[in-house]
């Protein structure tokens, strides 16, 4: 285990067996994550997660006898429990994404995500921090242009687009790669360059952007046409 990786602890909720057994061996298989629990259906899911509280619940929609948003509003409304949900869903309309945040899903992510994926959202949701994936992000955006009828900017005017952000070539950059989900990192590895670097610019680039989160981030890059 990584010295500054803290163990994190998983409460499973999936009614399929087959990616219940696939997602026990990823979590098993990452050294800071353990597995507390699993449920099959929503009502267990709520029992389970009053039972062992635990730091990240990996919370299905299509949940037998009571769906996944609905047991999630259950535990942060009813349990007031200080647990993250991470929405682990191959569902992506509009309709359930602003129903899971609702009712108080931390994070979004989709079940053809890579194991690193996961295990990044995992790792940022234990803090309370939003993680919405680059695909979900663009539905959000969708929705934000339809309810005020605003064209989302055309990335080729990214120059115009940046006038106001003034952020660097290496920032935008890094922006885009923060778009495509990746940690600091896959990010630092990606460009050659070093952790303490890549925060740096991360630092800076919230800044810029008046923000304090990487999710918000991403949203105004692809709102803005930053990226």
């Amino acid at each position: 285990m990584k010295q500054e990786e803290k163990e994190i602890t998983i409460l499973l909720v999936e009614d399929h067996e087959f990616t219940r057994m696939g997602l026990t061996m990823k979590i098993e298989n990452t050294p800071h994550l353990k597995l507390l629990a699993e449920a099959t259906d929503g009502i267990e899911a709520v029992n389970m997660a009053q039972k062992h509280n635990p730091d990240v619940i990996l919370m299905d929609i299509g949940l037998p006898k009571m769906d996944g948003i609905t047991a999630t509003k259950k535990i942060k409304e009813e349990l007031k429990l200080d647990s993250a949900v991470l929405m682990f869903t191959s569902r992506d309309s509009r309709e359930d994404i602003f129903a899971a945040f609702k009712a108080g899903a931390d994070g979004y992510i989709m079940k053809d995500s890579s194991s690193q994926n996961l295990v990044n959202a995992i790792n940022t949701v234990k803090d309370h921090s939003a993680w919405i994936d680059s695909q979900i992000a663009r539905v959000v955006l969708s929705n934000i242009q339809n309810e005020n009828d605003v064209p989302i900017k055309n990335s080729t005017n990214q120059k115009e687009a940046n006038k106001k952000y003034g952020l660097t070539k290496k920032e935008l950059e890094v922006l885009a790669l923060i778009v495509d989900g990746l940690s600091n990192q896959e990010i630092s590895e990606k460009l050659v360059v070093s952790i303490s670097t890549t925060k740096a610019h991360v630092h800076n680039i919230l800044q810029k952007l008046y923000l304090t989160d990487r999710t918000k981030a991403a949203i105004i890059a692809l709102k803005e046409g930053l990226v």
